[in-house]
């Protein structure tokens, strides 16, 4: 009994701390920010609290931004409301239903047991090949799509050793973090890593009338790119796990995936339909010019929609309404547009843009401190928004300040670029999608917090290094 009218209360305390942590914001920050900001950054604080302490489930705490703007009237509803069915949220939507054909075909067994024959059951191992398969696919292929491919093999894989309960299982940490943390960071190895990229370089060829040459990017950056990896590798290594080594030996499964035997026709329709989603997403600058609308989005929408038209080898749907009504991680969708709500919230409210004003009231003298600075902005930034908002603001903000400060600003745009597509903390953007697979945020904040604070430190001395001793880094 006693217990019982305790937890109450502790739940009752959680779910109080949001709304009073939205009304402290504002009563802290409104002078400074202004009403609408400060309650948009009060909104961030209360969905973060709620994220952690879980007096509600997640996919709820996503639809904050609705009820805030609704009583507030902070920015345009639609805008808030638009995120809930964006081209995002349709990408998800797509790569969902193609995945679940998986269940229905047997192929997600199939793919575990070939996962781990291929990556062995070291713990180390599997932790080491998701990190660096994430990071260079999402070199090229947007962030999202990666995510959307890996997590749930990574999954099944996890699942099929007996680790059903993903949220409380200890292995599944390292690795669905090490999938999210390395197809975060891959985003600043190339141009094509993603949409914010693309926004900074539009910055950096108006600032200097030349065209940044892909190959330019990929040569100043991949030195930062592999010194972050390592950082994250080493941090993950070093995580608490209960064992060193997944359930079975190589021989094990080598033996099980050959019990399978040969690949059925509803397996192999499911492969053909995500091998092709996936390839026409990463091939789409070929198509592009003929397809101009055929966006990854869409391409996977209509690879599960496709879904639902095939039969497999005993003449049964390979997926059904019904089976996709229940199977569909509705969770995810929500989460990850509540992140994109949250982002409309905060840079149109002008909140992101007071912060950057706060960074001008500072003693900066174009040293180590200017690129502490703006890599914590920046970061801050990614980490309540997305990177693609985060550099639509940072880059002119850092641009502004350092031409201001009678520097050269290209190199702190580049470390800028590092620190936007650095983020850990909260289940925002693709980080989100781990989550609804059962990765539980507070392990996601408690060791992002971490790793992000040693990420922000390793940009700032690196990038203040390179922008004193690399010529090459403070040109274009």
């Amino acid at each position: 009994m006693y217990g019982s009218k305790r937890k109450r209360r502790l739940h009752s305390v959680a779910v109080l701390l949001g709304p009073l942590s939205f009304g402290l914001t504002i009563l802290l920050l409104e002078w400074f920010f202004g009403f609408k900001a400060a309650a948009a950054l009060g909104t961030t604080v209360w969905m973060a609290l709620w994220w952690i302490l879980r007096p509600v489930n997640i996919s709820v705490t996503a639809f904050v931004p609705i009820g805030v703007n609704a009583l507030f009237d902070l920015i345009p509803m639609q805008h808030v409301i638009s995120q809930y069915f964006s081209e995002i949220i349709v990408l998800l939507f797509g790569a969902d239903l193609v995945c679940l054909t998986w269940a229905t075909t047997g192929l997600d067994k199939r793919l575990a047991i070939k996962t781990l024959c291929c990556i062995g059951t070291s713990l180390r191992q599997q932790i080491a090949v998701w990190l660096l398969v994430a990071t260079v696919l999402s070199i090229f292929l947007p962030n999202v799509v990666v995510c959307t491919i890996l997590v749930p093999v990574a999954v099944s894989m996890l699942q099929f050793i007996g680790e059903e309960n993903i949220k409380n299982s200890k292995l599944a940490v390292p690795i669905l973090l090490a999938i999210v943390w390395g197809a975060g960071i891959g985003g600043f190895g190339s141009p094509l890593g993603g949409a914010a990229n693309l926004v900074a370089i539009s910055y950096l060829e108006k600032l200097t009338g030349q065209e940044f040459m892909y190959i330019d990017w990929v040569v100043r950056f991949l030195p930062l790119l592999v010194l972050v990896l390592l950082l994250n590798l080493f941090f993950l290594f070093h995580l608490p796990v209960p064992v060193r080594h997944l359930a079975g030996t190589s021989e094990y499964f080598k033996e099980m995936y050959a019990q399978l035997g040969t690949i059925r026709l509803g397996e192999k329709i499911s492969l053909v339909l995500f091998v092709a989603a996936t390839l026409l997403a990463f091939i789409r600058p070929l198509y592009a010019g003929w397809l101009p609308a055929l966006k990854p989005a869409y391409v996977f929408l209509i690879m599960g929609l496709l879904a639902f038209t095939f039969e497999d080898e005993d003449g049964k749907a390979l997926l059904t309404w019904e089976f996709a009504e229940k199977g569909v991680m509705w969770g995810m969708l929500f989460l990850f547009a509540g992140g994109l709500a949250l982002g409309s919230l905060v840079t149109e409210t002008g909140a992101a843009l007071k912060m950057a004003e706060a960074i001008t009231l500072l003693p900066l003298t174009g040293g180590l401190e200017t690129v502490f600075a703006f890599t914590l902005f920046s970061t801050v930034l990614t980490e309540i928004s997305s990177n693609t908002a985060a550099a639509a603001i940072a880059v002119p903000v850092v641009q502004s300040i350092a031409q201001a400060l009678g520097l050269n600003p290209i190199p702190y745009l580049f470390v800028a670029i590092v620190a936007f597509n650095s983020a850990y903390v909260l289940p925002v953007s693709i980080r989100a999608i781990p989550v609804s697979y059962g990765l539980d945020p507070a392990e996601l904040f408690k060791n992002g917090l971490l790793l992000s604070l040693c990420s922000v430190l390793l940009i700032t001395v690196v990038g203040y290094l390179f922008i004193r001793y690399w010529p090459l880094f403070s040109t274009v």
